[in-house]
């Protein structure tokens, strides 16, 4: 019964985080129309890494499999 508690939680911390990452990826994805509009390259390309970790991260997670 324990391990059954334990994967249940696991899974509620895991669909969280990846809610958070899509709220990040919302945020980031902004900050870069933004950077590109304002002709930022430095912030346009701080985005643009963010972007890859994000994606990278939910890849990791089975995200797009879903």
């Amino acid at each position: 019964m324990k391990q059954v508690v334990h994967f249940v939680r696991k899974e509620d911390v895991e669909r969280e985080y990846v809610r958070t990452l899509q709220l990040e990826l919302d945020y980031e994805l902004a900050t870069l129309f933004d950077a590109i509009q304002e002709q930022d390259d430095k912030q346009a390309e701080k985005s643009k890494e963010r972007l890859a970790e994000i994606h990278n991260e939910l890849e990791t997670l089975n995200v797009f499999s879903m």
